[in-house]
């Protein structure tokens, strides 16, 4: 089969496109025929190894996993021993290691069926994001008619929370920059901000911020009193633990001495989530927007496009 692999970690000229194996399916995996995979920066990091502690998960020299690809939608086509609840001939959406490819291994507990009325690029782009998304509305537990503001809104995760904080009733203000202005309003937002030229106001209930370009200090003064900040990341800094953990360690030492609460997110995969993802997708509360797809062998360049900020919302790669 064709997959997109990687031998050593370093820039997009590590991923190449391949003949491989066909995985087998163990104890309680399914094996998928993969419709489509979602593109999210945590491929970036596996490609590069980076933050250089993450190593010690993913391989100290080289990559562990040669094949690449995390968020995938597809067909089973062969279940291994102990598998309940999956058929050959579902149609799944969920997470496997190896997604980039025309056939990948999966988890069948990591799996949930894909509604009726989903495409399967849309259920492709749908769980890492998702997932972050559910954990980060979770974390500041608004109320109808509070005020949010999203800092990020026209990435993947961005599009994402506009849409499921809309939905719950809470006044959503969007910063993102002016080309994917028309996109965030169309998601819900009530009020769209270019964070290039226009001040991101104050009073917020609830600051998402996916950026990570911001310092804390400047984050906290957009809120209430007794605001929340979440935070999604962070891309800017932290070569060797990354500046999203930099960040999350500054921000619990933060909250002792102050009444607003920060709240980093790590959002863990599970069965739930994906199950409340599906719901929603099959009511049309949530639709991930699917800017573009790349064939397998357009992965590296859907990558980089990604991770330059050129994304409105997701990308999706089609084997």
């Amino acid at each position: 089969m064709k997959a997109i692999t990687q031998h050593r970690y370093g820039s997009y000229e590590v991923l190449h496109h391949e003949e491989v194996p066909r995985p087998a399916p163990g104890p309680g995996q399914v094996l998928l025929r993969v419709a489509a995979a979602g593109v999210d920066p945590g491929q970036w990091h596996l490609m590069a190894g980076l933050p250089l502690a993450a190593r010690l998960a993913f391989g100290p020299s080289r990559p562990r996993a040669v094949v690449r690809g995390r968020d995938v939608a597809g067909t089973v086509v062969e279940t291994g021993p102990g598998v309940t609840g999956l058929t050959e001939g579902d149609e799944v959406f969920g997470v496997a290691d190896g997604s980039f490819a025309e056939y990948a291994v999966a988890k069948a507990g990591l799996l949930v069926q894909r509604p009726a009325n989903v495409p399967a690029t849309v259920a492709a782009a749908t769980p890492t994001s998702g997932y972050t998304a559910l954990r980060a509305v979770a974390k500041a537990a608004l109320t109808p008619g509070q005020r949010a503001l999203v800092i990020g809104a026209g990435g993947g995760i961005g599009t994402m929370l506009v849409q499921i904080l809309a939905a719950r009733g809470v006044s959503v203000t969007g910063a993102c920059s002016a080309s994917k202005a028309a996109l965030v309003r169309s998601l819900g937002a009530a009020t769209v901000i270019d964070y290039r030229v226009t001040p991101l106001g104050t009073g917020y209930d609830a600051v998402f911020d996916l950026a990570g370009l911001r310092g804390l200090p400047s984050l906290r003064k957009l809120l209430t009193p007794r605001g929340t900040l979440v935070l999604i990341g962070g891309e800017d800094s932290g070569r060797w633990l990354g500046g999203a953990t930099t960040r999350s360690l500054r921000a619990n030492l933060v909250n002792l001495f102050t009444t607003q609460r920060l709240r980093p997110v790590l959002a863990l995969e599970n069965r739930a989530d994906l199950a409340e993802l599906a719901a929603l997708l099959e009511a049309g509360t949530l639709t991930p927007r699917v800017e573009r797809t790349f064939p397998l062998a357009g992965t590296a360049e859907a990558l980089r496009r990604l991770m330059e900020g050129q994304a409105q919302g997701k990308y999706v790669i089609t084997p």
